[in-house]
């Protein structure tokens, strides 16, 4: 499926072409365009500005006149400092982002993004293309229903790091995969309920050589993902509300590039889509459900990194995927707390709080993955989710990174975390320990496990942890530990608010951090 919200991307040759109604450059110092010959005639510019602007650069941006230019529109984006103990690559895409948004306003359509590299920062270039999506973006509904044209109809890269087809290859594959997450993620609870989020998924993919299959049959989900099936209980009255589990598959089988250092993998993902969370019977009050829309957005995140799957085709790999799409509703037919409900795990699961269905929606189609992992090439098992306002109030828009025994053997979380501080989207590692595992003991002899406590998370200590033990242990991916012949690696990526809030537009995290660190080196 061709999709309408993607602008025409190019890369320039040079800046003067007439293409361009306006230049944008990204830089961490004016003077350091003098070091490209391409772009050394904006220097005497930037220096006559500087001297009636000196805050020219300290992380503004600055409209020039310049008769270098067919537009004679420059705007400088400065990043700021990039020098600093606590500087980060998120300076380019801040920057990035401002200039764009700065071109909009001025009224440029086919605009031209230039960024300075600087050596501390690798991908800046990448990530300024990242911050540059987050400013041109339109929402789903608008170009579906208003006909809302899109904000550029051009955006044209002059890299100066890599200038070959590969970068806008990548950075194509990087625009494409966020508007999926973004569409998705974003959706209202109507617009992207779980059927049409099935839908959406279902036309993307099509003729492309990603599998999908959408489980609609109710009875059968109620069967065989019967924890899945108690949150959508409510719901299930209503068929344009009814849950869908969407499975997705991708398989390269050829030999990445031996520089790549990687071995064939099987990626499993999991992604949590609760299409609008009301808390259920243990009702979200006070205003605290408005934006729980986004409750469906570790999900969006799995449907964005198919369409980068799908684009880039990545050698060396296996990746399979459920997004776990349900509404978690309130009415006469709702899941309640104390109700004991057998997971396809055959663990008796005690509910403890209606609420914390986010876990429990996963529970199953990851016991499903952990049942088929043995028989995969070097399997590695990912939840991904906005489960916990714990999370939000430790690492605040960044998300956590938690690992099993065998992850964290080989360094997993370590490895994710440089990644992502790589591409911008830095994320925190929680260590797992025993208290968090006894933390879901059973508080009676006719249950397994409990589903949590009675308390919200932010009110419970180590209140992020405890939800990985759980999915670990219900799914009985503890028996695949460290002390197993048949270990299996384990993340759990709790990914909290790391997207931003309603009702701002959300900035795909950890998106491009996975797209990264499991993609991006498997590619010729």
């Amino acid at each position: 499926m061709a999709l309408k919200a993607a602008s025409r991307l190019l890369l320039a040759e040079n800046i003067t072409d007439n293409l361009y109604d306006a230049v944008i450059v990204v830089s961490h110092s004016s003077k350091a365009l003098s070091k490209y010959p391409a772009l050394s005639s904006l220097v005497p510019t930037l220096e006559s500005y500087s001297k009636i602007n000196q805050a020219l650069d300290k992380g503004n941006v600055s409209l020039i006149q310049s008769d270098k230019l067919h537009s004679q529109r420059l705007i400088y984006s400065s990043t700021g400092t990039v020098n600093t103990d606590f500087d980060d690559v998120r300076r380019y895409m801040t920057a990035a982002e401002n200039g764009i948004k700065s071109a909009i306003k001025f009224g440029s359509k086919s605009p031209l993004l230039v960024v300075i590299p600087y050596e501390r920062f690798p991908q800046a270039e990448i990530v300024a293309a990242f911050g540059a999506f987050n400013s041109i973006y339109t929402s789903y509904h608008q170009r579906n229903e208003d006909g809302l044209t899109l904000k550029l109809e051009s955006l044209s890269f002059y890299p100066i790091s890599d200038k070959s087809p590969r970068f806008l290859k990548l950075i194509n594959a990087i625009e494409r995969a966020s508007i999926v997450t973004r569409d998705i993620g974003d959706g209202d609870p109507q617009r992207m309920a779980p059927p049409k989020v099935a839908d959406y998924v279902k036309n993307l993919f099509d003729g492309t050589n990603i599998k999908v299959t959408i489980d609609d049959d109710q009875e059968k989900i109620a069967k065989e993902y019967p924890l899945l099936s108690a949150v959508n209980r409510s719901a299930n009255g209503i068929k344009e509300h009814q849950a869908r589990i969407i499975w997705l598959e991708y398989e390269n089988n050829e030999t990445p590039n031996k520089n790549s250092g990687k071995e064939f993998e099987t990626l499993m993902l999991v992604g949590k889509g609760v299409t609008i969370d009301t808390g259920g019977v243990d009702l979200k009050t006070g205003g605290h459900m408005f934006g729980m829309c986004r409750d469906k957005y570790g999900a969006a995140i799995v449907a964005g990194f198919f369409e980068a799957l799908n684009i880039l085709k990545p050698k060396g790999i296996k990746v399979k995927a459920a997004m776990c799409m349900v509404r978690n509703s309130i009415g006469s037919n709702a899941y309640t707390c104390d109700e004991i409900i057998t997971s396809r795990s055959k663990k008796r699961i005690q509910i403890m709080n209606t609420d914390a269905e986010g876990r429990i929606t996963m529970l199953d189609p990851l016991t499903k993955f952990t049942e088929d992992a043995p028989n995969e090439i070097n399997p590695h098992i990912y939840t991904i989710a906005t489960l916990t306002g714990h999370e939000w109030l430790c690492y605040g828009y960044h998300a956590a990174i938690m690992d099993n025994g065998p992850a964290k053997i080989v360094h997993h979380a370590e490895n994710l975390q440089q990644s992502s501080d790589l591409f911008g989207q830095p994320m925190e590692i929680s260590r797992l320990h025993s208290e968090d595992y006894d933390f879901n003991n059973a508080e009676n002899d006719y249950s397994d496990i409990r589903q949590g406590n009675t308390k919200p998370s932010v009110q419970t200590l180590r209140g992020h942890m405890g939800p990985a033990l759980f999915l670990i242990r219900a799914s009985r991916l503890d028996e695949h530990g460290i002390d197993s012949d048949k270990p299996i690696k384990y993340t759990h990526l709790d990914i909290g608010s790391a997207m931003l809030e309603q009702p701002q537009v959300s900035s795909p995290n950890p998106l491009l951090a996975l797209i990264g660190h499991h993609i991006f080196p498997r590619l010729e």
